[in-house]
């Protein structure tokens, strides 16, 4: 057998069967409740926290940053109830409500983080409260960055019109580029999952060492996205089974696989970085040495398990 399908082998074999041992699909089922939970309590707290700092369209671009790469048949109707909750009027950021918002939204966070934990297969001894500190920042990050882009949004056609006047020929580059709604939603998935590999779970990672993982999130959440659009509109009938909750179990089920799509992306660079995939690729040593390296591993295992 090619010592680059040994291995790969190996890595894979070891990433599903960690998941399973370490009660991944338990972890997902967490995970995709935690965030259905956390979704509506971040866009109350977002959206009082915008209106204090003055980006008005503040909801609009979340939701259509949350929820353009879904499947329509699963985002409409979740979006539809997120903009009628965010119409209601509210006192002002500092009261009971918002602040509750806000530590409620930190929990789909601590749900990542324990699922990554046992994902890289380290202990967490970073203290409790720093935690939970911790992903109240990352929830304050995540609407200090959507306010951002709420305000740029507002900018871009005052700056397309100026553009428009003075320099005809950029102005239709602008547009195109500002009209790439998806790529700059796909830019923040990105860096929100390498944000969330290298420092929300406990230990030191490299970035060589936590991008296959990453890349394989997203193209495996794409495609799955694809699958499970499919499978409603050829297959299910969640309707008959759950009545007027089908909607909201629908965005579980959907969760659900993107959770464990998420923590198996970590088994795989845990896995990776076990088997030390990235020395043996880029080390010295070269190839021959590799082999080598695999060999002696192999005949170590054997003679584990003769004397077992």
């Amino acid at each position: 057998m090619p010592i680059f399908v040994r291995t790969l082998y190996r890595v894979v074999y070891d990433a599903v069967f960690h998941f399973v041992e370490d009660d991944g699909f338990a972890m997902a089922s967490h995970v995709a409740l935690s965030t259905l939970l956390a979704v509506f309590p971040f866009l109350i707290f977002g959206t009082a926290l915008a209106s204090f700092l003055g980006a008005s369209q503040f909801s609009s671009t979340a939701v259509h940053l949350i929820f353009d790469t879904w499947p329509e048949a699963i985002a409409k109707p979740l979006a539809d109830q997120v903009v009628q909750v965010l119409t209601i009027p509210r006192g002002g950021l500092l009261t009971i409500s918002v602040l509750a918002a806000a530590y409620f939204a930190s929990n789909g966070v601590e749900a990542l983080r324990i699922s990554l934990n046992r994902a890289y297969r380290v202990p967490e001894n970073r203290p409790w409260y720093f935690n939970r500190l911790a992903s109240l920042g990352y929830v304050l990050i995540a609407v200090l960055i959507f306010a951002l882009l709420s305000i740029m949004l507002v900018a871009v056609p005052l700056v397309l019109n100026y553009t428009r006047e003075w320099v005809p020929r950029l102005a239709d580059i602008l547009e195109v580029v500002f009209s790439w709604r998806i790529y700059g939603t796909v830019f923040l998935l990105l860096a929100g999952l390498l944000i969330l590999h290298l420092w929300l779970a406990a230990g030191r990672r490299r970035l060589l060492d936590v991008i296959p993982g990453v890349f394989l999130t997203l193209l495996f959440w794409s495609l799955g996205a694809l699958i499970f659009a499919y499978y409603l509109a050829t297959f299910a009938n969640y309707t008959a089974t759950y009545a007027g909750l089908a909607s909201v179990m629908i965005v579980l089920v959907f969760l659900y696989m993107l959770a464990v799509i998420f923590i198996l992306g970590a088994e795989f660079n845990a896995a990776l970085m076990k088997f030390k995939v990235r020395r043996m690729l880029f080390g010295k040593g070269g190839p021959e040495a590799d082999k080598q390296r695999l060999e002696n591993q192999s005949q170590a295992e054997a003679a584990a398990k003769l004397r077992r």
